[in-house]
């Protein structure tokens, strides 16, 4: 049993971290950028979308990683973050059409789904 609840926070962690990474550190640091403004007008997006995007993640990846977070609020930013992906996977689908930049986004959500399920099996409690 022990032995499950480690897996599964190792699980938890990795899963996270990734996600830490992709969700909310690269926005952190590249949001700003002209390529960044750029692909949001791409998309057909105005600019204040892509601040309040980046905000959003940078905060729900806080969240995520924080032990002390209340677990609605974490549920909250899992949602947020499948809504995001979600929509990202579209856009660029009906933008671009079909290629990689449709399917990266599918890639993170599965991401996301493995520290759900990790996270629903008990994996940051027991840290």
């Amino acid at each position: 049993m022990a032995q499950t609840m480690n897996k599964t926070r190792l699980t938890f962690w990795i899963a996270t971290g990734i996600i830490f990474l992709f969700e909310g550190l690269m926005p952190a640091l590249t949001g700003h950028t002209e390529m960044a403004k750029a692909g949001i007008m791409h998309l057909g997006y105005p600019d204040y979308f892509r601040v309040f995007l980046n905000v959003m993640k940078v905060l729900g990846a806080i969240a995520l990683v924080v032990p002390f977070v209340p677990k609605p609020v974490k549920e909250w930013a899992y949602a947020g973050f499948t809504f995001s992906l979600t929509a990202a996977m579209v856009s660029h689908y009906s933008v671009d059409g079909l290629g990689p930049e449709t399917f990266f986004p599918l890639i993170i959500l599965g991401i996301l789904m493995t520290s759900y399920w990790a996270f629903r099996k008990g994996g940051p409690q027991a840290s």
